[in-house]
């Protein structure tokens, strides 16, 4: 089962795994691993400087006064810190791949988490496509949904607007105190006025990056039952989070447009591509009635804390260098390098986790691996 924390994490606690979370190359996959591997949070910030000799490469190991102070800043913004596991951290999100093992709240204390669909689409949104975002936002908010969405211009913005009386979630690329676009920092108060929510696994004084905003687009589908696509070109932010909505196993619903209009060609090709045609809420909430996040986990193995101990001889320099021989800059699935290289899953455990702290591989959809690129 999924990494589970059976009561709320004490201070100590709280300020162990934001430690881990926010030290030098530890992802989110990289986190469960080292939990996996090490037994507890505790045990894992314990290895990590042997592991940092290891893969040859220094790196900055997060001290306890920086994550107490990072949690009492974000007290003072009225925010929270919320680990993987706890009551309150967000279901759906425990569902996907690369799950955040943090995230950082503020407000949304009386939201239905449970009850989400994310709306998405063109930053250069048309009148038309802006005014159907209002329509279907309203009436999801009638029926009881929250609406999530990235806080962008455009589309995500009408989103935002058209539900703060009903409920809605912003998902930010940077930390709480670093609001993109700028044009939207009021609106960020109004979702907090109107008892919505700001969420980020960035930290605060963190300015995203355009790397970043790929990140945020998965917590954005990760939250919700569905994603509906109002306007995209056919290369866009919206269709990546439509691309990961369908990884993690859920909806993706996409409205048609006019095949002249370059903003409707994303969604048309998704709607192509087997997404739901669809022109009201009432199409949307026809397929996310029964949808349930927990009903299939497609690509990442489940957190088993303390069940890899046993201790073992550390991998050596031979076992190394075939795995580095074997992965390419294509991504590369677990089981094919452990069948091609036969070195044991828990040297190869060992292996990537050097390799992944010191920055030489990236993992993609969970299980698949590659050499980071120049």
């Amino acid at each position: 089962m999924r990494a589970r924390v059976t009561q709320k994490l004490t201070p100590a606690q709280r300020t162990a795994w934001l430690r881990l979370a926010r030290s030098d190359n530890v992802g989110p996959i990289t986190f469960r691993q080292l939990v996996n591997r090490f037994g507890s949070v505790d045990a894992a910030l314990d290895a990590l400087p042997a592991l940092m000799r290891s893969a040859g490469r220094p790196f900055r190991i997060t001290s306890t006064s920086q994550a107490e102070d990072e949690i009492s800043a974000l007290q003072g913004l009225g925010a929270r810190v919320i680990a993987m596991g706890e009551a309150d951290y967000p279901e759906h999100l425990m569902h996907i791949p690369g799950a955040p093992p943090v995230l950082t709240v503020a407000g949304g204390e009386n939201l239905d988490w449970h009850r989400t669909v994310a709306i998405v689409g063109a930053r250069n949104a048309s009148a038309a496509g802006a005014k159907m975002t209002r329509l279907l936002t309203t009436d999801l908010g009638e029926a009881g949904y929250v609406v999530v969405s990235g806080l962008a211009r455009g589309i995500d913005t009408s989103a935002h607007r058209a539900s703060l009386t009903t409920g809605t979630i912003a998902v930010l690329a940077g930390g709480l105190d670093c609001i993109y676009p700028d044009e939207n920092i009021p609106l960020a108060s109004e979702i907090l006025g109107y008892g919505g929510a700001l969420v980020t696994e960035m930290p605060l004084g963190w300015e995203p990056r355009a790397r970043d905003f790929p990140r945020r687009n998965r917590i954005v589908s990760g939250l919700s039952l569905g994603t509906v696509v109002v306007e995209a070109a056919k290369r866009s932010g919206s269709l990546i989070t439509a691309r990961l909505a369908l990884e993690q196993n859920r909806d993706v619903f996409a409205v048609p447009g006019s095949p002249l209009d370059p903003r409707a060609e994303g969604g048309n090709a998704l709607i192509q591509q087997g997404a739901r045609l669809i022109t009201c809420a009432a199409d949307i909430l026809e397929t996310i009635g029964g949808a349930d996040p927990a009903r299939s986990m497609l690509f990442e193995a489940e957190w088993h804390p303390g069940t890899d101990m046993v201790p073992e001889p550390p991998p050596g320099a031979d076992e190394r260098s075939r795995l580095l021989t074997a992965l390419s800059t294509t991504p590369t699935d677990i089981e094919e390098l452990l069948a091609q290289t036969t070195i044991t899953p828990q040297a190869m455990q060992i292996l990537l986790l050097e390799l992944d702290l010191a920055g030489q591989i990236e993992w993609s959809s969970g299980q698949l691996v590659a050499l980071r690129g120049a």
